[in-house]
């Protein structure tokens, strides 16, 4: 498949292979355990699980001490139930960083990752999937990646395929733009399809290529518009997969690169130090059981098509409808089939974008968080592996745990409310010869609240010293002093940016539950500067509500308003906090004096300059949509790769009805321009007699 037959054909001819959607309720055929999956893994999930249980077992035995050695009151049982969610969680994540900061120091967890190269076998696809989004980062990255397959001589074995979800008429106009000046620059083995109703999002669309074009192709690539790949990496994917029979996905650790924001710089650090100790903690313990993120990871075809397809789950949006998180369900399918689901997190090479704003973030955790509750639907599926239902059940919890937070503090406070203002009972059961005195043990609390802390910090204690402790590791960083004072930096922003998150969630959490479909808006990417009137919107609430918290802390008591100090001065601040952290001059700052630096950064790598440069080179259009009237060549591979026309027993699409319409009441090309709303736009866009009437008022 290298090369194109015409020179405006979009696609190559399609290969089809059937991918069926699955059967939640139908129990599969027992499968063996994958031949790939690590020795003593049973004993491995022994020690991180059976660990953090008994980690929460002595918490919640201590803090029942805590609230009251004489009996709970209801109360009290409320906070326990909630710290105990919690502290579980964070236990977990204690345990797993633990084996990860073990496997890091001894080189562990290299059994894929050392895998040697060999002569690629098979034909990989690279799939980039493209929504609204900036055509000429995304064709930077692809040509990037192929300039580096064709130093190493096997650029025949890899097509590059974009394929567009855009739903914007005149980004689409620019995607196109940019893949025929793609195209022309490298030649052959890259395509370009545009589906036009984007049906499942995502994962529809990866589903769309799969049934059309996955024939052709042993395995998948999937990118991210972000995403930036060196060929090295893909050859390793490649080469674990071809030496993995049983392997049907294998994910690499994309590390976030790119950032310019004080926010983006902050996750850019805190996920370079932090994140290689946890995705070594977790794959020692997942084994063949891993997870999926969406992107950066390679995909057996025939196994994803096989067991991957996503059902519509049942009922009204937000929770039924096409399944929006897709990415850790289609993992839990592939293992219910028996296919082994690896992560390579020491493979270099990898790489992704990180939002560059607090408000960005909440625009992205947003449709995150829908998908992910949306996961309580998938998780009672038959046949699902132990540990696949975990994965899902952490997801929910990663928003879940936000709303039980807020409950823990504010219930935290009633009980303190209460102590304070409420004279105590001191016969609750009547009267006895002797009275039953409330019980506080303030040397307890403090032991509590020093190992919660602990607990709660230790995975990032753990990824600092590991890093202190391999010298390249810190020469890279900038040397051991810039990375303590990086981390104190960071701990700091983190820990007046959590209750904002924490806010921001849970009120995510409840629109969610209320009913409310999110949507799914695009990302933005790069520039995070956001106009302070969008700032003092979005986070007034946050505002008022630590001046809130304050105030009713210190109606109990000063020690309670110091105790709750991180979390009121966190909110307090949330509006010059978001517009501080989006400022380019913030980190540009702060990188001056070599603080919140990585390796990458201070390396320079070839592969994202390269990237940076070439996508300089891909020039915006000013007017894509008159562009395409303007330029014959544009106009002609436009019309080449719309989808065939509509069949008979198709429905017709309302937007291309009016559309029709109104083109036909238009004497020009401005007064249609005018006329025509954006869907009405973009159905025009696909139809042979719209563009024709189009060109025809045009010229």
């Amino acid at each position: 498949m290298d090369g194109l037959t015409t020179p405006f054909q979009g696609m190559p001819p399609e290969t089809a292979l059937p991918m069926a959607p699955q059967s939640f309720g139908q129990k599969p055929h027992r499968t063996p355990r994958p031949a790939s999956s690590p020795r003593l893994i049973a004993w491995r999930r022994l020690l991180v699980v059976g660990g953090a249980i008994v980690l929460t077992v002595a918490a919640t035995r201590e803090m029942s001490l805590v609230l009251g050695s004489n009996g709970l009151t209801t109360l009290a049982y409320l906070i326990l139930a909630l710290f105990v969610s919690l502290f579980a969680w964070i236990a977990l994540a204690l345990t797993s960083s633990i084996a990860g900061f073990v496997s890091v120091l001894t080189n562990g967890g290299r059994r894929l990752d050392t895998v040697q190269l060999a002569p690629v076998r098979g034909q990989t696809a690279l799939l980039m999937p493209a929504y609204n989004e900036a055509p000429a980062r995304i064709m930077a990255a692809l040509e990037a990646l192929h300039r580096d397959l064709t130093a190493a001589d096997v650029r025949q074995k890899f097509d590059l395929f974009i394929l567009s979800d855009t739903r914007d008429p005149a980004a689409w106009i620019a995607e196109e733009a940019a893949f025929l000046k793609l195209r022309a620059r490298i030649g052959g083995g890259v395509f370009y399809r545009r589906r036009a109703q984007n049906t499942e999002r995502k994962a529809g669309n990866i589903a769309d290529w799969v049934r059309r074009w996955g024939g052709g192709y042993d395995q998948f690539l999937i990118l991210d518009a972000d995403s930036v790949m060196t060929a090295d990496c893909v050859l390793r994917l490649v080469a674990a997969m071809e030496r993995m029979p049983d392997a049907g996905l294998i994910q690499s650790l994309p590390v976030i690169v790119g950032g310019r924001t004080l926010f983006a710089r902050m996750q850019q650090f805190a996920g370079r130090l932090y994140g290689p100790v946890i995705a070594h903690g977790i794959t020692w313990w997942h084994g063949a059981e891993s997870n999926y993120w969406g992107h950066n990871a390679i995909i057996r075809t025939r196994a994803f098509a096989e067991a991957a397809g996503l059902p519509t789950l049942p009922g009204r949006k937000p929770f039924g409808g096409h399944i929006l998180s897709h990415d850790f369900v289609e993992a839990a399918l592939l293992r219910r089939a028996g296919w082994a689901i690896h992560m390579m997190p020491a493979i270099e090479g990898s790489y992704e974008e990180g939002p560059p704003s607090l408000a960005d973030v909440a625009v992205r955790d947003r449709r995150w968080c829908q998908g992910n509750l949306q996961h309580a639907a998938v998780l009672p599926t038959r046949g699902l592996h132990w540990v696949s239902r975990l994965h899902l059940m952490m997801g929910i919890g990663a928003y879940g745990t936000a709303p039980l937070w807020l409950a823990f503090l504010l219930t935290g406070i009633i009980l303190s409310l209460e102590a304070h203002f409420i004279l105590p009972n001191y016969f609750p059961t009547g009267p006895s010869l002797f009275p039953r005195w409330p019980v506080v043990d303030p040397v307890r609390s403090m032991w509590l609240f020093i190992i919660t802390m602990a607990v709660l910090l230790g995975p990032k204690l753990l990824a600092t010293l590991a890093g202190l402790l391999r010298g390249p590791e810190r020469r890279a960083f900038g040397g051991g002093l810039r990375l303590v004072a990086s981390v104190l930096v960071e701990t700091i922003l983190a820990a007046l940016i959590a209750p904002v998150a924490m806010l921001t969630q849970s009120a995510a959490v409840i629109s969610i539950l209320s009913g409310r479909d999110g949507g799914w808006q695009p990302q933005r990417r790069n520039d995070g500067a956001v106009p302070w009137s969008d700032i003092v919107r979005a986070y007034l609430p946050h505002t008022i509500a630590g001046l809130v918290l304050g105030v009713a802390s210190a109606l109990v008591s000063i020690p309670l308003l110091l105790w709750m100090t991180p979390v009121v001065l966190g909110l307090a601040l949330a509006i010059p906090l978001a517009s501080l952290t989006s400022r380019r001059s913030a980190g540009a700052a702060l990188a001056r004096i070599g603080l919140l630096g990585t390796p990458e950064e201070r390396n320079d790598l070839p592969v994202l300059a390269l990237v940076t440069a070439v996508s300089a080179e891909y020039t915006a259009l000013p007017d894509p949509v008159a562009t395409l009237f303007a330029d014959p060549g544009l106009f002609a591979a436009h019309r080449a790769m719309l989808p065939p026309p509509r069949q008979l027993d198709e429905p017709y699409d309302p937007a291309l009805l009016i559309a029709r319409a109104k083109l036909d009441d238009s004497i020009s090309f401005t007064a249609a321009r005018t006329l025509l709303t954006r869907p009405e736009l973009a159905a025009a866009l696909t139809d042979a007699p719209c563009l024709d009437r189009l060109f025809a008022l045009a010229g």
